[in-house]
């Protein structure tokens, strides 16, 4: 089960720029999100996936864990998968990583990538701040898990939806 604490998420308060359904997918430049997951990956070992969801949920790091799990995150080699999680129609979201990059960066890595996120978003700036959340976990995973010959991209870097 991934850590998760508190501080791992961060509710985007209601107005939180214009994170209806559509119009955040529709706002969202997945070719960007992706170039940088690319780029993060390049320098580390460990994994980093977007979803977003369509679905009205009350507990983002809940429906977070339960994504983590189903995309097979918790199988990879170092335990050192971040998944950063979207749900617009309920303007919150939640960042989790598996317990290999918990142990290393602690809850208040966390909680500063979720207060940086919900600035973006309160300015209606979701891949910004996306983006802003990958380069900062791809950095600290380079930090703690750097690339090693042979290192394999375990997962898919494209960005996933329900």
């Amino acid at each position: 089960v991934p850590e998760a604490a508190a501080a791992l998420a961060a509710a985007a308060r209601e107005g939180a720029g214009n994170m209806r359904g559509q119009n955040f997918i529709d706002h969202l430049r997945h070719d960007e999100i992706v170039a940088a997951i690319r780029d993060a990956e390049q320098q580390t070992s460990g994994e980093i996936r977007v979803f977003i969801s369509h679905k009205l949920t009350d507990n983002p790091i809940a429906a977070a864990q339960k994504e983590f799990e189903r995309l097979g995150m918790v199988k990879t080699h170092e335990r050192n998968g971040v998944l950063i999680f979207v749900a617009p129609r309920a303007h919150k979201f939640a960042v989790i990583g598996d317990a290999g990059i918990h142990e290393k960066c602690g809850d208040r890595f966390w909680k500063e990538l979720a207060e940086t996120m919900t600035g973006h978003f309160l300015k209606s700036e979701f891949t910004p701040g996306i983006v802003h959340a990958i380069k900062r976990a791809g950095k600290l995973l380079a930090e703690h898990f750097p690339r090693q010959a042979g290192d394999k991209n375990e997962l898919s870097d494209e960005v996933e939806s329900d």
